[in-house]
């Protein structure tokens, strides 16, 4: 199991868990002094009150709760954030509200999960032409609707 240092930033943060053995994702919990209201089609950030050091390599995802966003109607505005290894500030969850009701966030509600993943190391090299395929440069729906 890979160990992963993590710092409490302030003293009510919780350290991220699991809603099963088998989970990908972390759940991440809400910092707060103080309850969030977040209006209608509007983002607010909410803080985790947690950082990490991620290994070398790595980077953290982080994704909806899919509950929250079904019934909700939260998501992180960015649909997916990423977390780069060395960055070692506040994990913090821009979440927007899709739905027409304003919604309260309070301290230690599960706002997001963190899925920590490998990341390839590339080196871009600027070419002349690319080997052809069968697509070609078909996209949006050329592959068909169904």
């Amino acid at each position: 199991m890979l160990k992963v240092p993590l710092k409490k930033l302030c003293e009510n943060a919780r350290t991220p868990t699991r809603g099963s053995s088998a989970a990908a994702g972390y759940d991440l919990y809400a910092c707060l002094a103080e309850p969030v209201v977040i209006a209608p089609h509007t983002t607010e950030r909410i803080g985790t009150g947690i950082t990490a050091a991620l290994p070398d390599g790595y980077f953290a995802a982080c994704f909806a709760r899919s509950g929250l966003a079904s019934r909700q109607g939260l998501r992180p505005a960015n649909c997916v954030g990423v977390v780069d290894s060395d960055y070692r500030g506040e994990y913090i969850v821009a979440l927007y509200n899709d739905s027409q009701e304003p919604r309260t966030v309070h301290d230690g509600d599960r706002i997001a999960q963190l899925v920590v993943m490998p990341y390839l190391q590339l080196d871009f090299e600027q070419v002349d032409s690319l080997p052809e395929t069968e697509r070609g440069d078909g996209g949006f729906g050329s592959t068909g609707t169904r």
